[in-house]
């Protein structure tokens, strides 16, 4: 082919007409990022300072000591729920470290400054003159209609940045409940701390030394009886906003309302929770057993059921790339079981060490990844993006596959052989690289049009 007559690029980037353009500097990512991080900082360094005014150097540490116990309870069993296609770490640090110190200081400051106002206008008439400022028939009225409102909208934006700005790993409703447990453990977390070392200071100063005291009572109904009561309420949020990403780009005015719906179901049930603190023992229990117990109950039942329908799609879609050759047949059944997966890692530990191991982890979740997006296509809500991105996971799957394919075959011939069709007993956990269509490289022309 000849070359034109004329210039098809001026001599000096000065004379072009259509330079590259370079996106402004306040979206880079890192920036972001460092912003971000920095600006937690300082609420965290804020928020401690408050707690350890109110609660005393003595009282701030014994509130951390015993706030601590619950977090790592509570974190492995989002983790658990979300063991299927896990949410990236820096997603559920910047979750946590929201909830504990950002939505932390905005509800710290904006319940003061609503009681304040409560007890200045509203309740101006009925103070008792308890010395505290504030009548308890105003802390209770806050607490019960100001504080969900605040602090559910404090954690709830943990939620909406990570929906807009991480949407790649916010995929359905175990995405959403995961991301705002772990927020509202995080702000259970400094909440608890505040509690308690109030509590400790009030037995301090009226020389308490033994049981009850105000800091085990304390202690019983925050740590033993209710550790899962603000993780509870977010999740409700959590839930609106997994439906929202679950339906994809349609039907815009649904994924806006469903997590208003969901934080309106949150403040309710905070509301109903604070409230029953200001009755008699009888009636709180009544509420604990009639309300918490089985939203408790049910939520859990959800987030085990979306786990479990997240692996029957992960099965289930993956038999369509066995067919076209990307996987070995009996695969998508190992990687329908978080029991045949952990054996399979086991077995690439004992071959090939750590690194086998990681190899074989990223092969599952680059699957699993792949399986439900999709999954969303077939429902017809696939991203923009959708062919890029899956190209890109099955290059991950074909980089890793020399490691991970056999021992992901045999763990699903040890674990789902009674599942397994006879023909494709002979792959012997180590054969199988290619289905009827043979091996494809990462850009053949020749491979199937996923």
């Amino acid at each position: 082919m000849q070359n034109p007559h004329f210039p098809a690029m001026p001599t000096a980037p000065a004379n072009w007409h259509y330079a590259p353009r370079r996106a402004p500097w306040w979206h880079s990512r890192t920036l972001r990022a460092i912003t971000a991080g920095l600006l937690l900082a300082l609420s965290g360094l804020t928020i401690l300072a408050i707690v350890r005014e109110q609660t005393g150097t003595e009282g701030f540490i014994i509130g951390l000591l015993l706030s601590t116990l619950p977090v790592p309870l509570l974190i492995a069993a989002f983790r658990w729920i979300d063991s299927v296609e896990p949410t990236p770490w820096r997603n559920l640090v910047f979750a946590f470290a929201w909830g504990a110190c950002a939505a932390t200081l905005v509800a710290i400051v904006a319940n003061s400054l609503a009681t304040e106002w409560l007890a200045t206008t509203v309740m101006a008439g009925s103070d008792t003159g308890t010395g505290t400022g504030t009548s308890p028939d105003t802390e209770t009225l806050s607490a019960t209609l100001i504080a969900p409102i605040v602090e559910e909208t404090a954690k709830a934006a943990a939620i909406l940045i990570l929906f807009l700005h991480r949407r790649r790993d916010f995929e359905g409703v175990v995405a959403g409940i995961v991301i705002a447990g772990i927020t509202a453990t995080g702000f259970a977390f400094t909440e608890n701390i505040l509690y308690l070392g109030s509590a400790y200071g009030e037995d301090q100063a009226l020389g308490s030394t033994g049981l009850p005291s105000t800091t085990a009572a304390t202690f019983f109904i925050r740590i033993v009886m209710s550790p899962f009561a603000h993780p509870l309420f977010t999740a409700l949020t959590g839930i609106g906003f997994g439906i929202a990403a679950a339906l994809g780009t349609r039907r815009r005015a649904v994924r806006i309302t469903l997590p208003l719906l969901g934080l309106l179901t949150a403040m309710l049930l905070h509301a109903l929770w604070n409230g029953s603190a200001s009755l008699t023992g009888f009636h709180f229990l009544a509420v604990y057993a009639l309300f918490m117990i089985p939203v408790f109950v049910t939520l859990t039942w959800l987030a085990v059921w979306s786990r479990q329908k997240d692996l029957r799609t992960v099965r289930a879609t993956l038999h369509a790339y066995a067919d076209a050759g990307w996987l070995a047949h009996p695969e998508p059944w190992a990687l329908g079981s978080m029991r045949a997966r952990a054996h399979a890692r086991n077995l690439a530990r004992r071959t090939h060490g750590p690194t086998g191991a990681q190899t074989v982890s990223e092969y599952h979740a680059a699957a699993t990844s792949l399986a439900l997006l999709r999954a969303r296509a077939e429902r017809g809500s696939a991203p923009p993006d959708f062919p890029a991105r899956e190209q890109e996971l099955l290059y991950h799957l074909l980089t890793r596959r020399p490691v991970a394919s056999p021992v992901t075959t045999s763990a699903a011939l040890a674990h789902a052989r009674p599942y397994i069709p006879p023909q494709w007993g002979g792959y012997g956990g180590y054969g199988g690289y290619g289905g009827p269509y043979g091996d494809f490289p990462p850009h053949s022309d020749n491979r199937p049009a996923y």
